[in-house]
C-alpha cells in the first residue's frame, strides 16, 4: 500500500457538505471520497500514478 501524507485542505463549507453527503451515499468516509474524486480526476487527465509491480 502506498505511503500516505497528511496535509491541511481548506474547502468551501457548501462544497464540503456536498462531498460529505456524496460520501455517505457511497458508503465512504469523507477522506476516502476526496481521495476517490482526486484519483478519478487524475485518470481522466491521464495523469494517474503508475502502479509499482511487487
Amino acid at each position: 500500500m502506498a505511503k500516505k501524507k497528511a496535509f491541511a485542505l481548506r474547502v468551501n463549507e457548501d462544497m464540503i457538505k456536498a462531498i460529505e453527503k456524496w460520501a455517505a451515499d457511497e458508503f465512504r468516509s469523507t477522506n476516502g471520497q476526496i481521495e476517490w474524486m482526486l484519483m478519478q480526476a487524475l485518470k481522466d487527465a491521464k495523469r494517474a500514478p503508475k502502479k509499482k509491480e511487487e
